[in-house]
Parts: structure tokens; C-alpha cells; sequence
């Protein structure tokens, strides 16, 4: 391969160096944020000798190279203005506000996926020992078990919470605390009881919070916000207790009283209009309900539908809401089954057929937050395909004569009446609609590592359905200005054996220590001398500056950073005076560890001798 003529290419065709923010590469791929991804020319790109794919993965444009990713990355950096401590810049082209909503929601869900997928085959595989009469709802193997697949629903604002905050930047264990406080026994009792309640004055809308997923990506969201400016007007000394106090003192009630209850007031507002949708919109009625029943259960609005379901049964009979409601499930159903067929991607394929037979049960969550939202257009299909079965139930007159609870096949049975044949006939129709329109309007392929590259070892940015481990390939920079040494250079057995951890050891010729990644810090210990960062990615890094320093016990070392700080790279975290250390009589190489090296099938050091700070140091793959 001529490394230059195919740097040179690359230049050309992701639409100039112009358009290049900043381009890092991992063990086989480009990756490079763009101003605009527009500007990339795809087709010819891959007809370049050399390059084996392309890939989009968020705002970050990959080009598969494999085992020469190296000799390429360098011969781009040579022949161009491109810095390596480029730093990353917003996209000139703004993403499109339905597409970051969805990329938010899908983002924040993926690394739950394999805890909601498991859950939800349990809870299919009960509604089918339901409805065969194999176990009774009040036995206590049902009991038990349907805890366990319902637990994941039931505190899913939980959940979300902590992988939202991660999202947003803020701190994972409040957001919890917000989640939890609103799925509080107390609160729910309060909320439940069908009196008015007040906090200082003001009203609390009477809202069920489990299994909702918009309040809280909402209170969140707000949250970061909030704990970022109260981090900015606290004195440091006081900020690890006023912080998170003064932040939960705002969100929560915020949003007991007006983000959370939004949904309600939004929910009954839709209640009345849907009453008056059915009774003059004869088949529109139903497109449009079964067309957006999945979005109104993303905002627990469908709660709001149920008096008019329960008054329809009491007075009618029978109701005609909830069919639609089977039919959006259907939709979504069928729109997972054809990425399952058409995703070339085999743990993607296999992740999309499990939930579309959950989704089949009647639990939708997998398959509308792992799979359909996560690549946009499949979602649009499942709601297409909830059109069309819901215009069809208007249309014919199908109407739900028992509350059975679940709306899925196993719930087919609440449709046995005058019009159960043609409700059974509904189902297929909104699956294959779905399906259909999935398969027609496509989607763009989830990265395959085993399929797209021919090093197997790089897993970055997917989810093993095995665990519930996330693994991303990442690269560490350097902390510190200085000489890279091996470990075994460390005068220090708990470092040079490597019981630590892998990693390197920097001598160093600067008094700074700057983060060598984006995320949080987990530890800053009292005597300054030691630093524990986690990465967004994953990665968990000890920095431990000189050797037996923890007896000045902070001395010359002076902290800028405190625990459960999100910090970026680069970002100043510790600055020590080197000659008073020195003169005092100890050996100030660092050790960098990685102390989760499991984690990793390789941690590759990326420079030997003379590094600078911010320079790329360990590849870990």
C-alpha cells in the first residue's frame, strides 16, 4: 500500500482537510469528527486500495483499515495541518432535532439492553405460561418470577437515570436519587391516594412514574444543568455536600411538580381528544392512535386512557381504544423481525429477533429502545405498521370486551365477542405492515467488528449481549510531560509485577498532571499524590505521582480537581513541585495504570522516550 497516495485520498473524500475537526485511530480504524459528514464521499472512499469499509457511529466517521491504521494515521498527519491535540469541535451542521432526540433516548438505553432484553423474555414467557394455564397469577412461583422480569420496568427511571447522567455528564448517584425519590413507596402511596397535594404551595400533579421513560430523561437532563451551575458558585470546600443537596432540593420537586406531571395534563388533554377522534374520525381515529400509541407510552400518557377504558367496559361493554394499542405493538414487533432479517450484523440480527418475540408478548420495551429507535427508521415503520392495524380495527369495528392486562398474543383472549375473528386477522396486518415498511425504507447497518474487520481483538461502541459489560476501544493520553519507561523500570514490586494493573511509568520533566481521557474522577487521594479516573468508555486509570510519596502527606502537590469530577483531557488535575519533591529524596516516575485490565484483550503503549502531555500514549483495545 503507498501509505501517502492513500492519506492523500482519504484527505480528499471526507471532504477536505478543511472539514476535519480531529482524527485518532484505533488498532484498525480512522476515526474522525467532521464538521460535516455530508461532505464525505462514501462510494469512492471504499474503492480506495487499502480501505476496507467505512462506518458511522454518532458524529464519528470511521474508515477500516486494519493492521496498516498506523503507518496511514501518521502519513495523514504528515502531509497535512492536522494536529493530533485538535480539539473537538461542535459539528458546523446541526443535527436535526427529531434525530438528537431519538440519538439521546437510544443512547441512554443501549447500555441497558441486555438487562431490559432479559427482562422482557421473562415477562413473554410468563404471559405465555398464563395463557396456557400452565402457572396462576397467584401462585408464588409467578410471583417471583414476574419480579424478575418486571423489575427492570418497574425501575427503569432508575435505571435510565444513571445511564442518562452519564450521557449529560453529570453524576450518575444523583440522578439515581431522583429516580429513586420518585419511585419512593411514600410518594407513590401520596400520589396514589386521590387527595390534593401541595409541596410549599404549589400543586403535585398525580403521576405514575414506573416504567416511564421522558420524566426522567427530562429531570436529568435539567439536573445536569443544574449541578453544573451550582458547582460554579460553591466554594470548593463545601461543594461535596451542597452540590448534590442543592441540586435534589431543585429537581425533585421541579419535577414532581411540573416536568413530571406535564405527561399527565399532555394525557388527558390527548384523553379527551382521542374520545372525540373515536366518536366523529371513524377509521382515522384508529390510524392515528395506533400510529402514535408507541410515543404516547414512551411519555406514560397512555395511563390517562385509563378511566375512558374502564367507563367504556362499565357502560359499554366493551372498548375501542386498546386494540389500537395492540396494533402499535404489532407494528413495532414487525418492524424488529425485519431488521432481524435484513441486519447483517449476527449479534445485532439475533438481539432484533429475541425482542421482536417479546414485543409479540406484549413487552415492547426491548424492541422499541434496543433496536427500532436505536437505528430511527424501524421505529418509523413500527409506527406505520401500528397505523395501518389500527385503521383496520376502526374500520371493521373491532371492539376489547375484557381487561386482561396484557396487550399482546397472550391478551387475545380480552378480544373473544362479536369480533374476535376479525381482531385476530388485525394482528398479522399490523405485524406485516410494519415489517414491510421496515424493509423497505431500510436502515443503516450496525457496525459488525467480527464481519467488517480482519482484526478480530477491536470491540469499541457495542454491546455484548452475554454481559452487561460495555466494551469500547479506547485511547489514553499522556498525563504528564516526560520520558516513557517500561514498568519493570518502576523501583517498586506493586507496580513493576504488574499486580496493579498494565500500563507504563512516565519520568517526569513537568510538575502537572492533566487527565488523560474524558470522564470522571473517582478518586483524588487526600495527600494529593494519587489520582483514579474512569473514562466514559470504561477505562479505569490510577495515576500515582513519584514513589512513597504519600508520606509528605500532600505536601508540594496541590489539587485542582476533587472526587466525582467530570473532567476532559487535558484538564488540569494535579500540579507538583518537582525540586522540592526531588530535593526531599524521592523518585518521581509515575506509574499510569490500568487497573481493569480484563476488561482489554490488548493495552498497547502508542510512544516510547520523550512524550508530551496530551500526546496519544496507550491504545486499549
Amino acid at each position: 500500500m503507498d501509505y501517502k497516495k492513500t492519506a492523500i485520498s482519504i484527505l480528499e473524500l471526507v471532504g477536505g482537510e478543511e472539514n476535519v475537526q480531529n482524527v485518532i485511530h484505533c488498532m484498525t480504524r480512522l476515526r474522525f469528527n467532521l464538521h460535516d459528514q455530508s461532505k464525505v464521499d462514501r462510494k469512492r472512499l471504499e474503492k480506495v486500495p487499502g480501505i476496507m469499509g467505512t462506518n458511522v457511529s454518532g458524529d464519528q466517521f470511521q474508515i477500516i483499515i486494519g493492521n496498516d491504521v498506523p503507518k496511514v494515521y501518521n502519513a495523514i498527519l504528515d502531509n497535512s495541518a492536522i494536529k493530533i491535540d485538535s480539539k473537538t469541535k461542535q459539528s458546523a451542521k446541526k443535527q436535526n432535532p427529531i434525530n438528537a432526540i431519538f440519538d439521546v433516548i437510544s443512547g441512554a438505553f443501549t447500555p441497558l439492553l441486555p438487562a431490559i432484553a432479559g427482562a422482557g423474555m421473562i415477562k413473554g414467557i410468563l404471559a405465555i405460561a398464563i395463557a396456557f394455564g400452565w402457572l396462576t397469577n397467584q401462585s408464588q412461583v409467578y410471583t417471583i418470577l414476574n419480579a424478575i422480569g418486571d423489575g427492570a420496568f418497574y425501575f427503569l427511571p432508575i435505571l435510565l437515570a444513571v445511564s442518562a447522567a452519564r450521557k449529560f455528564g453529570s453524576n450518575v448517584y444523583v440522578a439515581a436519587t431522583i429516580a429513586a425519590a420518585l419511585l419512593h413507596p411514600t410518594i407513590t402511596a401520596l400520589l396514589g391516594a386521590g387527595k390534593p397535594v401541595h409541596f410549599l404551595g404549589l400543586p403535585v400533579t398525580a403521576v405514575t412514574y414506573s416504567s416511564t421513560v421522558i420524566p426522567i430523561l427530562l429531570a436529568v437532563w435539567i439536573a445536569s444543568y443544574v449541578e453544573k451551575w451550582v458547582d460554579r458558585i460553591i466554594p470548593s470546600m463545601f461543594k461535596l455536600i451542597l452540590v448534590p443537596t442543592i441540586t435534589l432540593l431543585i429537581i425533585v420537586p421541579l419535577t414532581l411538580i411540573a416536568v413530571g406531571p406535564l405527561g399527565a395534563i399532555l394525557g388527558n388533554w390527548l384523553s379527551l381528544a382521542i374520545g372525540a377522534l373515536f366518536k366523529y374520525g371513524w377509521i382515522f381515529a384508529g390510524l392515528i392512535l395506533g400510529g402514535t400509541f408507541s410515543l404516547i407510552i414512551m411519555t406514560g400518557m397512555h395511563y390517562a386512557f385509563t378511566p375512558i377504558v374502564m367507563n367504556n367496559l362499565a357502560t359499554k361493554g366493551y372498548d375501542f381504544i386498546l386494540p389500537s394499542m395492540f396494533a402499535a405493538n404489532m407494528g413495532q414487533a414487525g418492524a424488529t423481525f425485519a431488521v432481524s432479517l435484513r441486519s447483517k450484523n449476527k449479534s445485532f440480527k439475533s438481539l432484533a429477533m429475541t425482542t421482536s418475540l417479546t414485543a409479540l408478548m406484549g413487552i415492547t420495551e426491548p424492541a422499541m429502545y434496543g433496536v427500532n429507535m436505536r437505528l430511527k427508521k424501524p421505529f418509523i415503520g413500527g409506527l406505520i405498521g401500528g397505523a395501518v392495524g389500527g385503521a383496520y380495527y376502526s374500520a371493521v369495528g373491532v371492539k376489547y370486551f375484557i381487561l386482561g392486562g396484557n396487550v399482546g398474543l397472550p391478551g387475545i383472549a380480552s378480544f373473544i365477542g362479536s369480533t374476535f375473528v376479525l381482531a385476530i386477522i388485525g394482528l398479522p396486518i399490523a405485524f406485516a405492515a410494519g415489517a414491510i415498511a421496515t424493509f423497505i425504507m431500510g436502515f443503516e447497518e450496525v457496525e459488525s467488528e467480527e464481519e467488517q474487520e480482519t482484526t478480530p481483538a477491536e470491540e469499541p461502541n457495542t454491546v455484548d449481549t452475554k454481559s452487561e459489560l460495555v466494551v469500547a476501544a479506547e485511547k489514553v493520553f499522556s498525563p504528564l510531560k516526560g520520558e516513557v519507561k517500561a514498568l519493570s523500570e518502576v523501583n517498586d514490586p506493586t507496580f513493576s509485577t504488574g499486580i496493579m494493573g498494565k500500563g507504563l511509568a512516565i519520568q517526569p520533566q513537568e510538575g502537572k498532571v492533566v487527565s488523560p481521557v474524558t470522564g470522571r474522577i473517582t478518586t483524588i487521594f487526600k495527600t494529593k499524590h494519587a489520582i483514579g479516573i474512569t473514562s466514559d468508555n470504561g477505562a479505569e486509570i490510577l495515576i500515582h505521582v513519584g514513589l512513597e510519596t504519600v508520606r509528605l502527606e500532600g505536601k508540594h502537590f496541590t489539587a485542582h480537581v476533587k472526587d466525582g469530577d467530570y473532567v476532559e483531557v487535558g484538564q488540569t488535575l494535579v500540579t507538583f513541585d518537582m525540586d522540592a519533591i526531588k530535593a526531599e529524596g524521592y523518585d518521581l516516575i509515575t506509574p499510569v495504570i490500568i487497573t481493569n485490565p480484563d476488561r482489554y484483550q490488548t493495552i498497547e503503549p502508542v510512544k516510547q522516550g520523550r512524550i508530551n502531555a496530551r500526546e496519544a500514549f496507550l491504545a486499549l483495545q
